[in-house]
């Protein structure tokens, strides 16, 4: 047994636990110090609200304002979304999903993600022109308020027209009661917007009758020959659910579905 050497075993902490925590006990030892010794290098806010009597009108119309600003911006997303191509895209991947027979595979949040990224890459060159048009010029201060509306709204009414169907856009410009619009610039966006949004609802579901039929096709194969085999007590989806996956696989399917969105925009 050598000499100058502990008998004794060590505990050895790998590097990634000691990173780790080394941040996690400064912060801790910190706080521990500034409780004991009263410190002041550790500045926490404080967060106060308070409700008083207006003063001016100009006090009520600012509150008001304040109270609609917040409305709008829990609904923006929701808006926003609905004037971009989200919806078709999530609701034929949805098809996609319950054709094969999947009902948590992939999860949602998978669904919705690659959603929100291939609506990125399809409303990019819309946003770009609205960077562009509105957005860059009005940071720079070379055009008002007014002038960036007309250049945000002018290429979203162009994507909402390319996308709309021409009966849902007359079905609602009999149901709004309005004079007809000899062209595009009279239809107010007011009815343009529910226009677009129900023209993508059918358009979504008929790709989603044309994804559901192979599927289908297998379903009703597995079903028939179960049925002759006397097996009438085996489910069938049991059974068809292995060879559907299979078949998606074999074929590719999520890039025909995605390919196939992508050139439903072109």
């Amino acid at each position: 047994m050598k000499s100058g050497r502990s008998t004794g075993m060590r505990l050895r902490i790998p590097k990634s636990v000691a990173f780790f925590f080394a941040p996690l006990m400064i912060l801790l030892g910190s706080v521990a110090a500034y409780a004991q010794e009263g410190a002041q290098f550790i500045p926490i806010p404080v967060l106060q609200f308070g409700l008083g009597v207006a003063e001016s009108p100009r006090d009520v119309a600012t509150t008001l304002q304040i109270l609609a600003l917040l409305t709008v911006l829990s609904v923006a997303p929701g808006i926003i979304l609905m004037m971009t191509c989200f919806t078709r895209i999530l609701i034929v991947l949805g098809f996609v999903q319950r054709a094969i027979g999947l009902q948590q595979t992939p999860p949602s949040q998978v669904i919705v993600s690659l959603a929100l990224f291939l609506t990125l890459f399809i409303m990019a060159p819309t946003w770009n022109k609205i960077y562009d048009n509105a957005l860059s010029p009005y940071l720079a201060g070379t055009v008002n308020s007014a002038q960036a509306w007309e250049g945000t709204i002018n290429p979203i009414r162009e994507f909402l027209f390319k996308f709309t169907r021409q009966e849902e856009l007359s079905l609602m410009v009999t149901m709004s009661k309005m004079e007809q619009p000899r062209n595009t610039d009279e239809v107010p966006t007011r009815v343009l917007l529910p226009a677009f949004v129900l023209s993508e609802l059918k358009t979504a579901f008929q790709m989603g009758v044309v994804i559901f039929i192979p599927f289908i096709i297998v379903d009703m194969i597995v079903a028939s020959v179960l049925l002759a085999m006397g097996m009438m007590m085996l489910p069938p989806m049991m059974i068809s659910l292995p060879f559907k996956i299979m078949l998606f696989v074999m074929a590719d399917g999520w890039n025909l579905v995605v390919t196939s969105l992508l050139r439903s925009f072109a």
